[in-house]
């Protein structure tokens, strides 16, 4: 009984039932990597005493996979899935996104920046699809006049399909200096950037290589600059 909980626990997380997938693409063909969940990614960029100070995302799960994730959770019957029902769930999903470095990727030109352990986190319901709330701080916040600096969110292994929002993905927080901007780089130079990203960090964003590639067509990378004050 004990492990048929354990699988149904697994099953209802975006992350623990897609990573374990993912661990599969190194073995599977080319032609079978596909996603299994889509995420819309909207980010506000942190700002604090002139630095930035981490990333605060919002990931906005497919109907298919919330159907799937919330069966069970609605505990006292009202058809409203509140925060307090889909703690665990949440829970479940920010333990299995720490083996994968919350698929959020920083660099300063060509050096990896670090991440610290999410907060805030907590997921909602709403209009039929589930969002993940959490907040990545940087473990050392970045001057904002930094030149070089920018991060990407996605998977290499395209299991879980990352795209930026249609409408204002990418916000600056109050308290972002004058002249700061986030720019999403173009199509055509997303692809060089996102690849210089894996091999910033020693390439272990794939799980393989038969897939390498598949998801950095399909995520884009956000330079932030500021003025030099």
């Amino acid at each position: 009984m004990a492990r048929g909980r354990t699988m149904t626990r697994a099953a209802r997380s975006a992350v623990a039932a897609t990573l374990a997938a993912a661990s599969l693409a190194a073995i599977s063909p080319p032609a079978a990597a596909h996603p299994h969940v889509w995420v819309n990614v909207e980010t506000t960029v942190m700002y604090d005493a002139g630095k930035v100070a981490g990333f605060k995302h919002r990931w906005t799960f497919d109907d298919m996979y919330t159907a799937m994730a919330v069966q069970g959770l609605d505990k006292n019957g009202d058809n409203v899935y509140s925060r307090d029902e889909l703690a665990e769930l949440a829970q479940v999903n920010i333990d299995g996104l720490k083996d994968f470095d919350f698929f959020t990727y920083a660099r300063i030109k060509e050096t990896p920046v670090k991440l610290a352990p999410p907060k805030d986190y907590w997921l909602e319901h709403k209009d039929g699809v589930l969002s993940l709330n959490f907040t990545l701080p940087i473990a050392e916040p970045v001057p904002a006049d930094t030149q070089g600096f920018e991060f990407a969110v996605y998977d290499q292994t395209f299991f879980i399909a990352f795209d930026l929002a249609k409408e204002n993905p990418i916000r600056l927080s109050e308290g972002a200096p004058a002249g700061c901007s986030a720019v999403v780089g173009n199509a055509d130079k997303d692809l060089a950037d996102l690849q210089k990203l894996n091999d910033a960090f020693g390439g272990q964003m794939t799980a393989g290589n038969a897939n390498e590639g598949a998801g950095l067509g399909y995520a884009s990378t956000v330079h932030l600059s500021c003025a030099k004050t």
